[in-house]
């Protein structure tokens, strides 16, 4: 398991280089990013109302993701050198993109 430090440098790495992507794609598909280091949230108006919750989870070293109707929680990969949903083997662009997809009925990649 990565140590605390570890896993916070890793994780802040991995929240801003995701809102930086999300903030590029938020105009073109319309809906909002919002947050700063530690959580973030992207709001949706159309075609529902939504929010999805980005979080860290510091004590078991994961980032939880609370996206339709559901928690997505991703481990640190040393082999990927990436947050990985295992269930799936996507890393957190991978489950960004599906479940923004889902929402707004369009493919949109991260």
């Amino acid at each position: 398991m990565l140590s605390e430090h570890d896993f916070q440098k890793k994780a802040d790495a991995a929240f801003d280089d995701l809102k930086k992507r999300l903030l590029k794609l938020s105009d073109a598909y319309g809906f909002d990013v919002e947050g700063e280091s530690g959580k973030l949230e992207v709001i949706f108006e159309e075609p529902q109302s939504a929010k999805f919750v980005i979080s860290p989870n510091t004590p078991i070293r994961e980032i939880w993701i609370s996206a339709l109707s559901t928690s997505f929680k991703l481990g640190w990969s040393e082999a990927r050198s990436t947050f990985v949903l295992e269930k799936t083997g996507e890393d957190l662009y991978g489950v960004m993109s599906r479940v923004i997809s889902q929402q707004l009925g369009t493919q949109v990649t991260v």
